[in-house]
C-alpha cells in the first residue's frame, strides 16, 4: 500500500525509462515541443524528457527564449521579494548535507524568544521586506507546533512607522492533519516543504531520522491539502542526485497534485547545494551553472503557472540570468543562522553567494527593467488554491499582479530609496503604468498611488 501511494505520486521505473528513450532528441522533436509549451497548458512527462536531454546550443537557447516568452506572458515583469527568517536550528534529524545536523556537537543551538523575534523582524521591516519564510528544523520539543503558532502570529503584531509584514510563509517539517489546520488558522501563506530527492534510496541514504520517512515527506502535501491548506510549495535540493531525474520527479508530483485535488503546486523551489562549516557531504551529481539555467527553463516549460523560487544560494550573475527565463520570486539580503540579522553568527544552515542588500539587488533588477514587488494580495484577498490557479494557468493573474506590484514598489520608495533610486524606481513605474490594460484600473492604480505619496499604506487590488 505505502508503495503504491510513492509510485502514483512518483514511479521510479516510469521515469528512468522516459529518461532513456529520450536521450537523443531530434531537432524536430524539440522544437515541436518547445511550441507546444507556447500554449502555456504544461508537458507531459515525456516531453520533459525530450527537454532534459538537450544538447545542442541552438536548441538550448532556443529553450531560454521560449520559457522567457512564457514567464513573461503569465507573470509580467514583476519579480517578488523575501527574506528568510531562521527562528530555530534545533533538530532531531542528522542530514548529511545540512549544517543542523544533529552530529554537529560545536553549533550551540538557539530558538528566538518572541523578544527576539520581534527584533529580527524590525530589522528586517527596516530593509523594507514585507514577506518572510519561516525556518524551523525538526524538534518536537524544542519547536512544537505551538512554538511555530506563537511565533506567527507574533510577526503579525509587529508593527512600525513604515509597516508591517504581511504574508509569513512557513517550512517546517512534515507533520499532522492536526499540526497543518493549526497553521491554517495561524493564517501562513505558503506551506513550503522539499521533497529533497525524488530518488528513493538516495533519500534514505542521505536523511537519518525522523525526515528518513520518504512516505512520510512526499505525502506531506496531501495532508495539508486535506487540512485546509491550499498554498503549497514543491521543492528540490539539486546535486543529490541525476538532476534529469530530480526534474521529471518535482513535474510528477505537482501533476499528481493537480490531478487530485485540483490545485498545483503555488511554487517550485530550486537550491542547489553549497557547503557548510560542519557538513562533509560532497554532491554526487554536482549541477553546473548551464545545466542549472536548463533547470529552471524546463520547468517554466513544465508547470507554467507554478511561480518559481530562487535563493541567494546563488551568485549575482546566476540569478540575473534566470529572473529572464522562469524565476518569479526571490530572496534578498538573506541569513540563514538563527537570529542573524543585525549581529555576526557562525554556523550558517549553508554558505549564500548573494551577500547584496536589498537596495542592490532592486536597483540591478530596474535596470534590467523587472519591477520590484512586496506584494501579498492574492492571500489576503482569497485568491489562493483553486481560485489562484484558474487565475494563472490561463495567464491572467499578472492582471492583478502589475498594479500591485508599482504600489507596493511605490510604498518601497517612499519609505526606503536612496541614492537616485527614488527617481529611477518612478521612471519604471510610470513605465508599467502605461501598460495597465484597462482604463479603469489605469485610473484606479494612479489614485492609489497618489494616496501612497500622500502617507497612506497597504493599497491592493
Amino acid at each position: 500500500m505505502k508503495e503504491d501511494i510513492i509510485k502514483e505520486i512518483v514511479d521510479e521505473e516510469k521515469i528512468q525509462s522516459i529518461l532513456d528513450k529520450t536521450k537523443s532528441p531530434s531537432k524536430k522533436t524539440i522544437l515541436y515541443i518547445l511550441d507546444k509549451a507556447k500554449e502555456k497548458k504544461g508537458l507531459s512527462l515525456e516531453e520533459v524528457g525530450f527537454l532534459v536531454n538537450i544538447n545542442d546550443r541552438e536548441l538550448q537557447e532556443e529553450l531560454f527564449r521560449t520559457a522567457g516568452k512564457i514567464k513573461d506572458e503569465i507573470y509580467g515583469e514583476r519579480l517578488v521579494f523575501f527574506a528568510p527568517l531562521y527562528v530555530s536550528d534545533f533538530c532531531i534529524n542528522d542530514c548529511d548535507y545540512c549544517n543542523f545536523h544533529i552530529r554537529n556537537k560545536d553549533l550551540k543551538r538557539k530558538k528566538l524568544t518572541l523578544e527576539e523575534v520581534e527584533e529580527q523582524v524590525k530589522i528586517l521591516l527596516n530593509m523594507g521586506h514585507k514577506r518572510l519564510l519561516l525556518e524551523f528544523g525538526e524538534d518536537p520539543i524544542n519547536n512544537s507546533i505551538d512554538y511555530v503558532v506563537e511565533v506567527i502570529d507574533k510577526i503579525y503584531s509587529i508593527r512600525i512607522k513604515e509597516g508591517n509584514i504581511r504574508r509569513v510563509n512557513v517550512n517546517i517539517a512534515a507533520t499532522t492533519k492536526d499540526n497543518y489546520r493549526k497553521l491554517k488558522k495561524a493564517r501562513i501563506g505558503t506551506y513550503q516543504l522539499f521533497q529533497e530527492t525524488y530518488h528513493i534510496s538516495t533519500y534514505k541514504k542521505l536523511h537519518h531520522g525522523p525526515k528518513a520517512d520518504y512516505l512520510r515527506q512526499i505525502t506531506a502535501h496531501i495532508r495539508a491539502l486535506e487540512a485546509g491548506l491550499d498554498d503549497l510549495g514543491l521543492g528540490v535540493l539539486f546535486g543529490l542526485y541525476d538532476w534529469r531525474f530530480e526534474v521529471l520527479g518535482l513535474v510528477s508530483h505537482a501533476q499528481y497534485l493537480d490531478k487530485k485535488f485540483g490545485v498545483g503546486p503555488h511554487t517550485f523551489s530550486i537550491p542547489r547545494f553549497r557547503p557548510a562549516p560542519t557538513v562533509t557531504y560532497t554532491p554526487e551529481a554536482s549541477v553546473s551553472d548551464e545545466d542549472f539555467l536548463k533547470i529552471i527553463a524546463i520547468l517554466r516549460l513544465a508547470v507554467p503557472y507554478t511561480g518559481m523560487i530562487i535563493s541567494t544560494r546563488e551568485k549575482p550573475q546566476i540569478r540575473k540570468i534566470a529572473f529572464k527565463i522562469g524565476i518569479s520570486q526571490a530572496s534578498a539580503c538573506s541569513v540563514t543562522s538563527v537570529g542573524g540579522y543585525g549581529k555576526k553568527r557562525n554556523q550558517p544552515q549553508f554558505e549564500i553567494y548573494d551577500e547584496r542588500s536589498l537596495s542592490e539587488v532592486i536597483n540591478d533588477v530596474i535596470e534590467d527593467k523587472f519591477l520590484p514587488s512586496f506584494c501579498t494580495a492574492c492571500y489576503r484577498s482569497k485568491r489562493t488554491g483553486e481560485y489562484f490557479m484558474n487565475l494563472a494557468k490561463p495567464g491572467k493573474i499578472h492582471n492583478f499582479c502589475r498594479p500591485n506590484g508599482i504600489l507596493t514598489f511605490a510604498e518601497y520608495l517612499e519609505d526606503f530609496a536612496k541614492d537616485g533610486l527614488y527617481e529611477k524606481g518612478y521612471r519604471l513605474i510610470e513605465f508599467y503604468l502605461n501598460k495597465i490594460e484597462g482604463e479603469n484600473i489605469k485610473r484606479i492604480t494612479k489614485e492609489k498611488l497618489e494616496k501612497i505619496k500622500q502617507g497612506q499604506r497597504d493599497l491592493y487590488f
